[in-house]
């Protein structure tokens, strides 16, 4: 809010915030849903998604991650966010208890709360490249542990785990079968350093009755404001997700799902093009931010954030003589001094830390590391 009141006051700001790629919608996706429009396909669909959109998905699945589905066990929502509320909704007791590796998407203990569950947070480090390991996992999980959202490669982080990685977390999931596992894989295809994708149900087939697999066309394809996710999953659990959105916001666009056939058909060789520009980014952002004194940053793997340490600036001071306690203290500072907008780390539950997001040009992201190299050589 305070970056966008100084923009609208005139005032140069660069905002590193950003949680989608800068790239455009590709032109035959644009062009098919211009073409439903002309058809006239602008009616209310099934609530849960079209047979073209559901027969599409379901062959990515087969094809990318080598996981068979039923139409039944699709679910189409307003984005991948409403797919794992839809979720939560229909699966929490009051004090039913879901693990959260942090740092987290920011949304996810807020839904969990929202549906009358209880976030239980598992803390990772940096020294792991933020990934959580198979004890952590354990310790956490109780008799109430309903859920774990699984998140790779990672918001706010970029932290990916490797099919070894998983395969000890599946490990530790099998053991204790009153756990579903929630694989948000929306990041699937920005991933980086000849690093394979690897899904949960995939690494462990016996997993994934217990599975949802989230999963959508915004990030991968630049259509973050057509607002299409996908989940697959148990059908018992995908039914009664469709019915909590049937009586909430109802099917998805109908103009949107038709584009995202097309996405999800057509020519694919675009997304791993888009992959080597994000990759050239995170290695200028990191390169450059490691220079600085007071900042360290891990090279992630994956998503288009990287989640560096500020906590060598703290207890310095800014021009002005103010005290740089926290990341929040931090974040301000970069705000008002170099007019550069980044977000705390507190807001991802990793205090001491914040996050970037490199879904910009180069031009812009190089202006704006010097502007934060300056204002960080200010303080004392």
């Amino acid at each position: 809010m305070k970056a966008s009141e100084l923009k609208a006051s005139g005032k140069d700001i660069i905002s590193l915030g950003m949680g989608e790629p800068d790239f455009d919608t590709p032109e035959n996706i644009k062009n098919a849903a211009i073409e439903a429009i002309k058809k006239g396909d602008t009616k209310y669909t099934a609530v849960d998604g079209t047979a073209a959109l559901k027969k599409a998905i379901i062959n990515k699945f087969k094809r990318e991650n080598n996981l068979e589905y039923k139409a039944s066990e699709i679910c189409v929502s307003t984005g991948a966010k409403q797919v794992i509320y839809n979720a939560l909704m229909a699966s929490l007791n009051l004090g039913d208890e879901v693990i959260i590796p942090a740092p987290y998407w920011v949304s996810y203990p807020d839904m969990v709360l929202l549906a009358g569950g209880t976030p239980v947070i598992v803390e990772s480090s940096e020294k792991n490249n933020f990934k959580i390991s198979p004890k952590a996992l354990e310790e956490k999980i109780t008799p109430k542990t309903k859920w774990i959202i699984f998140n790779s490669p990672s918001n706010p982080t970029g932290a990916c785990y490797s099919a070894d990685d998983i395969k000890g977390l599946t490990e530790v999931l099998l053991r204790h079968p009153q756990v579903h596992i929630m694989a948000d894989d929306i990041y699937e295809h920005l991933i980086f350093d000849d690093l394979k994708f690897a899904t949960i149900a995939e690494i462990e087939p016996k997993l994934k009755e217990r599975t949802l697999v989230v999963n959508g066309v915004s990030k991968a394809y630049a259509m973050t404001g057509w607002r299409i996710g996908y989940g697959a999953g148990p059908e018992k659990l995908i039914k009664a997700m469709s019915m909590i959105q049937s009586q909430s916001t109802s099917s998805p666009s109908s103009i949107s799902q038709a584009a995202s056939v097309e996405a999800l058909n057509g020519v694919q060789d675009y997304i791993k093009t888009n992959a080597k520009l994000f990759q050239s980014r995170r290695d200028m952002v990191v390169e450059m931010l490691n220079k600085i004194d007071g900042i360290n940053c891990n090279v992630p793997n994956g998503a288009f954030y990287v989640f560096p340490s500020c906590r060598g600036l703290f207890g310095k001071k800014t021009p002005s003589g103010k005290v740089i306690e926290n990341d929040n203290d931090f974040a301000a500072y970069l705000l008002e001094a170099a007019l550069v907008a980044v977000v705390p780390g507190v807001a991802f539950g990793a205090p001491d830390f914040f996050r970037i997001s490199y879904a910009a040009s180069e031009e812009f992201l190089r202006n704006a590391m010097n502007r934060i190299a300056e204002a960080c050589a200010k303080c004392s």
